[in-house]
C-alpha cells in the first residue's frame, strides 16, 4: 500500500519545507491524533485535520466540509513518521487537491530542530 502511494505521491523534504512552510501558497496539514500534537507540539501555523476526518473535510458535497480545503494551494500533508501523511496525501490527491507528504513527518522535523509550535487545549 505505501509503495502504490509513493508511486504516485510527490514527498517533500523536510529542508525544502523548512524554507516554505509560511509561504502564502502552502498549507501544512497535521492529520496525527489530538494527543500528538499535545504531546510533541506541531508545525507553527499547521491546520490540523484529524486522519479520521480528512475525506469528509475535503468533500466539498459533506456537512463537516472545511471551506480550507476548496482553496487553491498545496497541502502538504505530515504525521509522525511520514506513514499516515502518504496515504492521506494519496486520497486527497484522488479527490482532486494539489497533494504532497512530509517525507519523515514530524518526528524527522522536530528531531532536525526545526520550528515547534506547542499545543494546548485546556485540559
Amino acid at each position: 500500500m505505501l509503495a502504490e502511494a509513493e508511486e504516485v505521491v510527490i514527498s517533500v523534504e523536510g529542508d525544502d519545507m523548512a524554507a516554505r512552510y509560511r509561504d502564502a501558497d502552502i498549507v501544512m496539514v497535521d492529520i496525527r491524533d489530538p494527543r500528538e500534537l499535545e504531546r510533541e507540539g506541531m508545525i507553527p501555523g499547521a491546520f490540523h485535520a484529524p486522519r479520521g476526518m480528512l475525506e469528509f473535510w475535503i468533500d466539498a458535497e459533506s456537512p463537516y466540509h472545511k471551506p480550507r480545503f476548496a482553496e487553491d494551494r498545496t497541502f502538504v500533508f505530515y504525521c509522525a513518521s511520514g506513514w499516515r501523511s502518504l496515504l492521506a496525501a494519496r486520497v486527497a490527491q484522488e479527490m482532486g487537491l494539489k497533494a504532497r507528504s512530509l517525507r519523515g513527518g514530524f518526528g524527522e522535523w522536530k528531531k532536525a530542530g526545526r520550528p515547534v509550535a506547542e499545543v494546548n487545549r485546556g485540559g
